[in-house]
């Protein structure tokens, strides 16, 4: 139950941001923003003292730990990639224009008889 209400408390304090930003309309925007992260870091203050969001804090620390193993592609195997997706996507957009303009082809010409002039 405490937690629970920790939670809303947290949500309360991100409303509250919120806001803050529409209430302080005439001033700065430095200070709307400020009001706004000052809001969304005091719900996650609140929200670390919960079970539930030391679980999530945890959570995000293995996923962390987890893309630090990852074996990112290297620029040359990225950009080689990035290019054979490009020419895919060239040909297959080349193949359906042919396929849409045969099937207009026969259905237009061949079939209905209605010949563009």
């Amino acid at each position: 139950m405490a937690d629970k209400i920790k939670f809303a408390l947290a949500l309360l304090l991100v409303a509250a941001g919120v806001a803050g930003f529409y209430l302080l309309g005439e001033a700065a925007l430095i200070l709307r923003v400020l009001s706004v992260l000052a809001g969304v870091i005091a719900g996650a203050v609140v929200a670390w003292f919960t079970e539930p969001g030391q679980r999530f804090f945890a959570f995000s620390q293995e996923a962390w730990t987890e893309t630090k193993k990852v074996a990112w592609p290297s620029r040359k195997e990225t950009v080689q990639t990035t290019g054979v997706v490009f020419a895919f996507v060239v040909v297959m957009a080349i193949f359906l224009w042919l396929t849409d303009k045969s099937l207009e082809w026969v259905f237009y010409d061949l079939i209905l008889g209605w010949k563009k002039s």
